[in-house]
């Protein structure tokens, strides 16, 4: 982002308002929202391998009128957006999960609870219509139905079911900054100093956000209070037996729709729609969890392919423009789910840069609908792109089991609709 050639009196893009999240939060949260796993190869190659799908412009259409509306599990939105799930939204920005639900309301998406929220399920739904509600399934089955028993109430229609999380992957930046541990004197000055350098973070969260601790998790360690102390649980919870046998409970424990969050691979896909679910999203974790694998918008084809119409399937990583959310539709997706985007947006400017940021994306898939011939979302196909290079596509053989593609060497041409 060249900010040495303009003045950047106003945020025109995604991007901008990572710079400004950047100025405005501690190193070690900023580095929490902004950072990958290991060498953070994946994180890079979800938002490489979108600039390297190109549109295909179209002239002398009648694009008069663009509609951006659409259906998504069941929901009429007002684009094919959804807030994506963001553990420790509410360290960004004082109440952050609030105040972007807000946002979320007011543009007429769905916004999407984290399990590690710090607002609850109930902060956030005493001002913003029903949400989506993400969860981890625990150890503690107990507090897991518990869980699902207040996302009902609130009138969540979606679960979000993350399954890549079995573990939990290396992430160098949170380790450098102390996140996962902090003894030394030399260490807690540090973060201090970090703390205090940031005075309009830590007067709008530190001081006027509180309480700082995991609102959904408050029950089962009512005198925690902060969100270290709930740290050692919630490692402990993270369940690596978890397997597809698992859905049936949770099935019998959730009587709304049930997406799998976190599918890469064309036989998880086909599993998650045998199976029952209503859909899926291909999504690496934001490149947080295993690095070295593909990127999301390169396994999205072939998830695609596996389950046909039989549920539906949305992408998240990498998404920072509405010409990224274009041609994910044209690459199958039926949404795109946005975490960093409005994340950052959030911890520049709150609830107010939220909403800014969807009103970017929103013009943004206009133009480009306007320009590729798509005057709605359902005229969204491959014909709206030009190439897809850069980056191997996956597809299974006939017998089900995953084989890689060959390499799409140089342009692969998607010249009619």
């Amino acid at each position: 982002m060249p900010h040495d050639q303009s003045l950047f009196l106003q945020p025109a893009s995604a991007g901008d308002y990572r710079e400004l999240a950047r100025r405005r939060l501690p190193r070690q949260f900023f580095d929490y929202l902004d950072g990958g796993a290991y060498g953070e190869a994946t994180m890079r190659a979800n938002s490489d391998n979108l600039r390297s799908v190109l549109l295909r412009q179209r002239v002398m259409r009648d694009v008069s009128r663009i509609d951006l509306r659409t259906e998504v599990l069941g929901q009429q939105l007002a684009m094919p957006v959804v807030l994506g799930p963001v553990g420790l939204a509410g360290m960004f920005a004082r109440r952050g999960e609030v105040q972007a639900a807000s946002a979320a309301q007011g543009a007429g998406i769905p916004f999407c609870e984290s399990t590690v929220s710090i607002c609850s399920i109930e902060e956030v739904r005493a001002v913003s219509a029903p949400f989506w509600y993400q969860l981890y399934v625990m150890r503690d089955r107990g507090y897991v139905r518990e869980l699902l028993q207040r996302a009902h109430a609130a009138g969540c229609p979606v679960l979000l079911l993350t399954v890549d999380l079995a573990v939990v992957g290396a992430r160098y930046r949170d380790v450098r900054n102390g996140v996962t541990a902090i003894k030394s004197i030399k260490g807690r000055l540090a973060r201090a100093w970090d703390f205090a350098s940031h005075p309009s973070w830590l007067a709008d969260v530190a001081l006027g956000g509180k309480p700082l601790v995991f609102g959904n998790l408050r029950e089962v360690l009512p005198h925690a209070q902060s969100l270290t102390e709930f740290r050692s649980w919630i490692d402990a919870q993270f369940d690596p037996s978890v397997t597809w046998d698992d859905l049936g409970w949770l099935r019998d424990n959730w009587p709304g729709k049930i997406v799998a969050k976190g599918i890469l691979d064309a036989d998880d896909a086909r599993i998650a729609a045998d199976i029952g679910l209503d859909g899926v999203v291909v999504s690496n974790h934001g490149g947080r969890q295993l690095d070295g694998v593909p990127s999301a918008i390169s396994a999205l084809p072939a998830v695609v392919e596996a389950v046909g119409d039989r549920i539906e399937v949305l992408v998240d990583g990498g998404i920072r423009s509405g010409l990224d959310v274009v041609k994910a539709l044209a690459l199958g997706a039926r949404a795109c789910l946005l975490g960093r985007a409005w994340a950052y947006a959030l911890a520049a400017r709150g609830g107010a840069g939220v909403s800014h940021v969807l009103d970017i994306l929103h013009k943004e898939m206009e133009v480009a609908m306007a320009l590729t011939a798509c005057p709605d979302v359902h005229s969204i196909t491959r014909g709206a792109l030009a190439s897809v290079s850069g980056w191997r596509s996956q597809h299974d053989s006939g017998d089900g089991k995953h084989e890689e593609r060959r390499a799409q060497c140089g342009s692969i041409k998607a010249m009619s609709s």
